[in-house]
């Protein structure tokens, strides 16, 4: 970083500019630097997309400002509207949030609806979506499905938004990863019709650490920071390894005849173990380019510390030196079901089976009855 004879600070946001790390607050590239300050306007690089483009970037909050911000929701009179993906709940639920939003009421919003099969009922993935928000504690008054990417039940979405607010703020909370901002980049296209005419004086509360949207009767939507989440295979992956992992488009389920004693390697991010039970055809959904591989179980672990970064990708050889230990997850299986690895997807086995997920540790693998 060049060194600057004073600190500088973003014109739009206040956040102090600095030009190493493109993912902390203030960030803005050497050359864009150079040209703000002869011009005597120096933007961060998010408050120039916003500026420009209309774009709102995920920014991350560390934990104390994580804490401030509950406080401040829960404070507030206000309808929260709490975006999680749809693929990785456990790993998109905000942590101790049912403790601070008090008696304001939660719309809760499944993004990435666009990548799931057409055949997966979308009133029960609704149903599943408000049981699992229940078991956090949380109790939505609505849960809608959503595509940010896809421009998907926006409309309704914003519907829904007048429906329960009553009047009052609008909160929009959300992990990092979900595509919280390019939903809230959607919603200020709808609300305002046009693409060009937003700039940062539009938003008379842009902040390093929320930006406001004015509503018609005088309230603000505010979009708060992304709030980072440890528990996401997210977090474990370079953008390269996480485009191969993360599904890119609808997922396209795969069926593999297992016996019991086979083994299932889903790159080297996770396993299955088909433990005990009939023979049957496991559907897999997953990202449809991820590389699955099938082994005997008895060989399984000598496979994976062998092959893990090589023949088992992603991640790549050179991640494996920091990716976590898969952590060993066992069920009975009294129902169909979908054993789901969190953030990649799930496969559905039948009743009578005992089987086995492995995950990196931290990242949630559940059972669940069967989607599809």
């Amino acid at each position: 970083m060049t060194e600057l004879r004073e600190e500088l600070y973003c014109i739009g946001c206040g956040a102090k500019i600095q030009t190493e790390n493109k993912d902390e607050l203030g960030y803005t590239p050497q050359s864009a630097l150079e040209k703000g300050i002869e011009n005597q306007e120096v933007y961060c690089q998010r408050c120039f997309r916003l500026r420009h483009y209309n774009e709102v970037a995920d920014v991350s909050l560390s934990d104390d400002d994580f804490l401030a911000l509950l406080n401040e929701i829960g404070s507030a009179d206000a309808l929260i509207v709490n975006v999680i993906d749809i693929f990785d709940f456990s790993g998109s639920i905000i942590p101790g949030l049912h403790r601070f939003v008090g008696k304001n009421p939660i719309l809760m919003v499944g993004n990435k609806e666009d990548l799931l099969p057409k055949s997966l009922k979308r009133s029960r993935l609704r149903d599943w979506v408000r049981q699992s928000a229940n078991a956090q504690g949380l109790r939505p008054i609505d849960v809608v499905l959503t595509s940010a990417k896809k421009n998907h039940e926006v409309d309704n979405l914003l519907e829904l938004i007048n429906k329960y607010r009553e009047g009052r703020d609008v909160y929009v909370v959300g992990v990092t990863n979900v595509g919280k901002s390019t939903l809230i980049n959607q919603i200020i296209k709808h609300t305002t019709g046009m693409q060009d005419i937003i700039t940062t004086s539009r938003f008379p509360g842009t902040t390093l650490d929320r930006i406001e949207i004015p509503l018609d009767d005088g309230h603000m939507l505010v979009d708060t920071p992304g709030i980072i989440h440890q528990e996401q295979m997210a977090h474990y992956l370079d953008p390269k390894s996480l485009r191969l992992a993360s599904p890119q488009k609808e997922i396209k389920p795969k069926v593999y005849q297992l016996n019991p004693g086979q083994t299932l390697f889903f790159g080297a991010l996770a396993r299955f173990d088909f433990i005990a039970g009939p023979k049957q055809g496991v559907v897999v959904y997953m990202e449809n380019n991820l590389m699955v591989h099938r082994t005997k179980t008895e060989k399984a672990d000598a496979f994976y510390d062998k092959h893990a970064g090589k023949l088992l990708t992603p991640p790549g050889e050179k991640q494996m030196a920091d990716f976590p230990k898969l952590a060993r997850f066992e069920f009975k299986v009294e129902e169909k079901s979908d054993l789901v690895f969190a953030g990649l997807g799930w496969v559905t086995v039948k009743a009578g089976s005992i089987v086995a997920g492995y995950a990196p540790e931290g990242v949630a693998v559940l059972l669940r009855k069967a989607m599809i």
